[in-house]
C-alpha cells in the first residue's frame, strides 16, 4: 500500500513539473509573440544614431514601390575604417528597413553581398566592385560610395551624413524622373560616348550614369531651344563659337527659366560668349595659365590647382586638401566692369599659385616673361560661379539661374577624370547646382570613436573573467538556492 502511494505521488510531481515546463513554454511563446507584434524602440543614445529624422519617416512612409538595398561592404580583417563603415551603414539601414514595416506595399529589404565570394549574385545585379551601396527600385538604380557617406577634415572622418546621402538616393530610385543632363554639341565638343583619352568623356559619362543621372547630346542648331525637361545644360570645350541663337537660347535658358549652365573653355579658342558671361557679371580673358612654382607643377606639365574659395563645391576639397590636375587653363574671373545688380553673387572658385601669371602674348616663339603691363599678375583665377536669387514674398531668397564657368576643360577628359579630386570637383559642381541632397534638412551625425587602452595583463583578466565569471555567478547562485531550501 505504502509503495503504490509513493509511485502515485512520483508521477503526480512528474505531470506538475510536466505541466509547469510547458506552461512556462506557452507564456515564453506568448509574450515573444506580443512583443514581435507589439512593441516600441527608443533610442538613448547622445546622437541619436538609432534614429531618422522625421523627414526620411516621412518619405518613407510615403513609397510606392519596393525598393532593395544592397551592401557590398566587406569588413572581415579590412581595418578599422572599413569596420567603422560597416557598422554605421548596416545601423542606419536597419532603422529604414524597420521604417517600412508598416508599408507592406513598399518595403525596403538590405542584402548584405561579398562580390568576391557570391559572384553569381554580384553579376546580376551589376556589381562588380565591394565598398558601395546599390540602391535597386524596378529598373531604376543608384550607386552610393563609401567616400560620398562621410565628411572629412584633415583625411579624418569627422561627421557620418549616411541618412542623407541614402534618402537622396531612396527618392531618385523611386521617383518617376532622373536628373536630365544635356551636353552640347555641334562646335567641336568633348562628346560622351568618346574613348579618346584627351578629348573623350566615356568615364565621366559612366561616373553619370551610376549616380542616377541621364545624359543626353544637344545640337542646339537643330532644337533651337533647351528641352523643358533639361536640369542642367553643359558645354565641354567648344572649338568654334556658338551662333546668335545658340548663344540666345541659352540666354533665355538661364534667365526666364532660371536654368543651370556648366561651360568649360580652353585657352586659345575663341567662343563669342563674352556677352552672355558679362550679363552674369564673369569674364573670360584671353590668356594661357604660366606657372612658375614647381610645387603647382607636375612633370609632365600639368596645373595642380590647389587655391579653393571656400563653397559647397569646394568644401571637401579644401578639408582634406585635395588638389586638382588639368593641363592649360586661361583666366575666367569677377568681371570688374560687371553690372551692378543686387540679386547677382558672383565667386571666384579656383586660383594657381603667386607666382604664376596670365600671359596674352601667348603666341609669340619662345619662353614666357611676364609684362606688368599687360599680363595678369597671379594667382589667376581660373573657374568662377554666378548665382542669381529673388526675393520672394515671403523674404526667402530663391534660386534664379546659375553659371559655372572653368577656365579649363582637360580635368574632365578620360585621361584626367579620375586623378585626385577631378571627379569630385565635377561631381560637387553638378549637384550644388541642382541642389541635389541639399534640399534634404537632414543633419550629418557626428563620427565618435571609443578607444579602450588595456596592458596585456589587464587583457587576460578580461578574458578569463568573461570566460568563467558567467559559470561561476550561476553555480554560486544555484549553491544560494540549495542553502535555503535546507534550511
Amino acid at each position: 500500500m505504502a509503495a503504490s502511494s509513493f509511485q502515485s505521488n512520483r508521477w503526480l510531481r512528474l505531470l506538475n513539473v510536466a505541466i509547469q515546463v510547458v506552461l512556462v513554454l506557452v507564456v515564453f511563446g506568448a509574450v515573444n509573440y506580443l512583443g514581435s507584434r507589439f512593441f516600441h524602440r527608443t533610442d538613448l543614445t547622445t546622437d541619436r544614431i538609432y534614429s531618422l529624422s522625421a523627414e526620411t519617416q516621412s518619405y518613407i512612409r510615403q513609397l510606392e514601390h519596393p525598393v532593395t538595398v544592397v551592401v557590398t561592404i566587406i569588413a572581415d580583417d579590412a581595418g578599422p575604417e572599413l569596420e567603422q563603415a560597416f557598422r554605421d551603414v548596416r545601423g542606419i539601414l536597419r532603422e529604414y528597413a524597420y521604417a517600412s514595416r508598416n508599408n507592406p506595399e513598399a518595403t525596403i529589404e538590405v542584402e548584405f553581398v561579398n562580390v568576391f565570394q557570391q559572384r553569381r549574385r554580384a553579376e546580376a545585379l551589376g556589381l562588380d566592385q565591394p565598398n558601395v551601396v546599390l540602391f535597386q527600385s524596378g529598373n531604376r538604380q543608384r550607386t552610393v560610395f563609401l567616400n560620398d557617406l562621410y565628411r572629412t577634415r584633415d583625411r579624418q572622418r569627422k561627421e557620418f551624413q549616411g541618412e542623407r546621402i541614402f534618402t537622396s538616393a531612396l527618392l531618385d530610385v523611386t521617383s518617376r524622373q532622373r536628373p536630365v543632363l544635356y551636353f552640347l554639341t555641334g562646335h567641336g565638343e568633348m562628346r560622351l560616348n568618346d574613348v579618346d583619352p584627351i578629348r573623350g568623356l566615356s568615364q565621366l559619362e559612366g561616373a553619370l550614369l551610376t549616380r542616377n543621372f541621364d545624359v543626353r547630346p544637344l545640337d542646339l542648331n537643330l532644337a533651337r531651344e533647351v528641352p523643358e525637361d533639361a536640369s542642367m545644360v553643359i558645354l565641354p570645350s567648344p572649338q568654334a563659337p556658338l551662333f546668335p541663337w545658340e548663344q540666345e537660347a541659352l540666354r533665355r535658358y538661364l534667365g526666364p527659366a532660371s536654368g543651370r549652365l556648366l561651360i568649360l573653355l580652353d585657352p586659345a579658342v575663341s567662343h563669342h560668349l563674352d556677352d552672355l558671361l558679362f550679363e552674369w557679371g564673369i569674364l573670360a580673358d584671353d590668356v594661357l595659365v604660366i606657372e612658375r612654382d614647381p610645387a603647382n607643377l607636375l612633370e609632365g606639365g600639368d596645373l595642380l590647382l590647389r587655391r579653393f574659395a571656400r563653397h559647397p563645391v569646394t568644401e571637401l576639397l579644401i578639408d582634406n586638401q585635395i588638389p586638382i590636375v588639368s593641363g592649360r587653363a586661361r583666366s575666367v574671373r569677377m568681371d570688374p566692369g560687371r553690372p551692378l545688380d543686387d540679386s547677382l553673387q558672383v565667386t571666384e572658385l579656383i586660383a594657381t599659385s603667386d607666382r604664376s601669371w596670365g600671359e596674352r602674348h601667348y603666341t609669340r616663339p619662345g619662353t614666357p616673361t611676364f609684362d606688368p603691363t599687360v599680363d595678369l599678375r597671379g594667382p589667376v583665377k581660373v573657374a568662377a560661379i554666378a548665382e542669381r536669387k529673388v526675393d520672394s514674398r515671403l523674404g526667402i531668397s530663391i534660386p534664379a539661374g546659375r553659371l559655372i564657368v572653368f577656365g579649363t576643360s582637360d580635368f574632365i577628359s578620360n585621361n584626367r577624370i579620375n586623378a585626385l579630386g577631378n571627379l569630385t570637383l565635377f561631381l560637387n559642381t553638378v549637384n550644388w547646382a541642382l541642389d541635389r541632397d541639399e534640399l534634404l534638412n537632414i543633419p550629418a551625425r557626428p563620427v565618435r570613436t571609443l578607444q579602450l587602452n588595456l596592458s596585456q595583463h589587464q587583457l587576460a583578466l578580461s578574458r578569463f573573467g568573461i570566460w568563467f565569471g558567467p559559470p561561476l555567478l550561476v553555480a554560486a547562485f544555484g549553491f544560494f538556492i540549495h542553502l535555503i531550501r535546507r534550511h
